[in-house]
């Protein structure tokens, strides 16, 4: 295993971990939702951290966390602004189901 994978590999066990933790401290968390402002996706709080002004869903931490330990960027605006494009189909897509709930 080179580097690069024994450190995703260990990141997706840290980011697993932290989400079964919350969990276990408090259940409620997989049942309180926000909108990640990284992918813009509705996701629970379980495993989210808050980076300054940004609450990242457990997914985006795996990816913020990963990008960091490979130095691949240094502060979690890069990750913020390279995410832009999925945070817009994600609104563009709950636009359109929220289309087809009014018309039904």
């Amino acid at each position: 295993m080179t580097d690069k994978e024994e450190i995703v590999a260990n990141m997706q066990q840290v980011v697993e971990q932290m989400f079964k933790d919350d969990i276990e401290e408090n259940p409620d968390s997989l049942n309180e939702y926000f909108d990640c402002s990284a992918c813009g996706k509705n996701a629970p709080l379980a495993g989210s951290i808050q980076y300054g002004k940004y609450r990242l869903c457990n997914s985006c931490v795996l990816l913020a966390e990963t990008g960091f330990a490979l130095k691949k960027f240094d502060n979690i605006q890069t990750l913020i602004d390279a995410m832009e494009d999925k945070r817009l189909e994600e609104l563009c897509d709950f636009i359109k189901r929220d289309e087809a709930k009014e018309n039904n």
